[in-house]
C-alpha cells in the first residue's frame, strides 16, 4: 500500500482527489488549514487509510514529519487564482513557491511528487496556434509566475509529473463557484443572464473528475510518464467564452447574455491548447463539457450561497 501525501487536501480538488486515491487503495494523509471552513472530507473519515490533520503547509516541522512517511506527495495547497494572490500577495509566493520548495528539498530521490500547474502560465497565445508543452510560459499574474516557478522546481526533482490544468468546471464537496464554467452556469441558474467582457478571449477546460483521473493515471503509469509535464483539458473545449455562453444556453434557453466593452480580464487568459502528450499515454477523460453542465445545473438546485468561492 503506497502512502500519498496530500497538502491542501480539503480544497476543491483534493476534495475529489482524496476519496478517489481512497477507493483505489492508497493511504492518504490530508494536511489542510480548513480556511474555508469547509467539511469537505467527512466522508473519508470512516476509512482507516484515511489521516487527517489540521495544519498549515508552511509549518515545516510537520511537512517534514508526514513526508518521511510517504511515497507520493501531491501539493495542492495554494493560494488560487489572481484575484485571491492579488490580495494577499506575500502567502501567494510562501504557499504556493516556498512551501513547493521545502518538500522538493526534503524528497529523497525514490520519492515521488505529482503537480498541478495552471495552464494560464501560457498567457496571451497567437492566434490560431496551439500550445503545447514546449510552448514558453508568459504568466502575466503573480498567481501564474508563481505556479510557473513552482513547476519549475518540482521538474528539477526529476522523479516527478506536473499537470498544466485547464479551466477545470464540476460539482465538489469544496464548491467553487469563482470557476468560469462555474461561475456562468451558476448565473444561468439564478439570473438567467450574464454581461461579457473580452467575450472573444478563448480558454480550455476540464471536469474536475477527470484531473482527479489523471493524477491516478499519472501514479498508476508513473515510470512511463515522469520527468513530464502534461497539459490536461478536453480536445473538443477550446472555446471563447461566447462560445461557452453557447453550449449553457443550449441546456437552459432562459439564459441570455450580452457582451460590454466594460471590463477586462486581469489574467489575460487567452489561448487555445493541445493535450496530445497525455492522450498518447492512454488518459481518456470521462466528462464532456456538456454533461459537467448537466452536472452543474442538478448541483444549483441544491446550494444557494455566494461562500462557495475563494474570492
Amino acid at each position: 500500500m503506497e502512502k500519498v501525501l496530500i497538502t491542501g487536501g480539503a480544497g476543491y480538488l483534493g476534495s475529489v482527489i482524496t476519496p478517489a486515491l481512497l477507493s483505489c487503495g492508497y493511504h492518504v494523509t490530508v494536511i489542510d488549514n480548513f480556511m474555508y471552513r469547509q467539511n469537505s472530507l467527512l466522508e473519508c473519515c470512516s476509512h482507516r487509510n484515511f489521516e487527517v490533520i489540521r495544519g498549515d503547509c508552511r509549518d515545516a516541522s510537520l511537512v517534514l514529519s508526514k513526508l518521511t512517511q510517504s511515497d507520493i506527495v501531491i501539493p495542492l495547497a495554494a493560494i488560487v487564482g489572481m484575484p485571491l494572490c492579488e490580495q494577499d500577495p506575500v502567502n501567494a509566493k510562501l504557499i504556493n513557491e516556498d512551501a513547493v520548495r521545502f518538500i522538493v528539498d526534503h524528497l529523497s530521490p525514490d520519492q515521488k511528487i505529482l503537480f498541478p500547474m495552471t495552464n494560464s502560465g501560457y498567457g496571451i497565445g497567437e492566434e490560431g496556434v496551439l500550445c503545447t508543452e514546449e510552448s514558453p510560459l508568459k504568466p502575466i499574474s503573480l498567481y501564474g509566475n508563481t505556479k510557473a516557478n513552482a513547476e519549475k522546481i518540482v521538474l528539477q526533482h526529476g522523479n516527478c509529473i506536473t499537470f498544466r490544468l485547464a479551466t477545470v468546471f464540476g460539482m465538489s464537496s469544496r464548491m467553487r463557484l469563482d470557476l468560469l464554467v462555474n461561475d456562468f452556469v451558476y448565473r444561468a441558474v439564478t439570473d438567467a443572464a450574464v454581461v461579457l467582457f473580452e467575450g472573444h478571449f478563448i480558454r480550455n477546460y476540464i471536469h474536475i473528475r477527470d484531473v482527479a483521473k489523471a493524477f491516478m493515471h499519472g501514479m498508476s503509469h508513473f515510470e512511463n510518464m515522469k520527468g513530464q509535464t502534461y497539459n490536461l483539458g478536453l480536445e473538443d473545449a477550446n472555446l471563447s467564452k461566447i462560445e461557452l455562453c453557447e453550449v449553457i444556453k443550449r441546456k437552459i434557453p432562459k439564459f441570455e447574455y450580452v457582451e460590454s466593452a466594460i471590463g477586462h480580464d486581469p489574467d489575460k487568459r487567452n489561448y487555445q491548447v493541445s493535450n496530445q502528450r497525455i492522450l498518447k499515454t492512454g488518459y481518456r477523460p470521462d466528462w464532456s463539457l456538456d454533461e459537467g453542465i448537466e452536472e452543474l445545473i442538478k448541483g444549483y438546485r441544491i446550494i444557494r450561497n455566494c461562500h462557495y468561492a475563494n474570492v
